[in-house]
């Protein structure tokens, strides 16, 4: 005669099992969750603002009446010359 009950699981195989599935399906939801989270994130801006340009500084410090207008269109046209070279 077969011994059909021979190789059944024990209540400690059960056990294991029962948390294998659970652990099993924990580690599945929270790869889609961070998956999901991932790619749902809005793009981070990894480079710094563009610092003015030196004819907008000048405009402000004119607005602010830190220099003159006489001032400002001898900055404004040394900037436009160019660099100053020595000989």
């Amino acid at each position: 005669m077969m011994f059909w009950y021979d190789h059944d699981v024990s209540g400690w195989g059960w056990f294991a099992m029962s948390a294998g599935m659970i652990l099993f399906w924990a580690l599945i939801i929270t790869v889609a969750v961070l998956l999901f989270r991932a790619l749902n994130r809005p793009q981070e801006h990894t480079h710094t603002p563009d610092a003015p340009a030196p004819e907008d500084i000048l405009h402000e410090r004119l607005a602010r009446g830190e220099i003159d207008e006489d001032d400002y269109r001898r900055r404004l046209n040394a900037l436009h010359a160019g660099p100053l070279t020595k000989p």
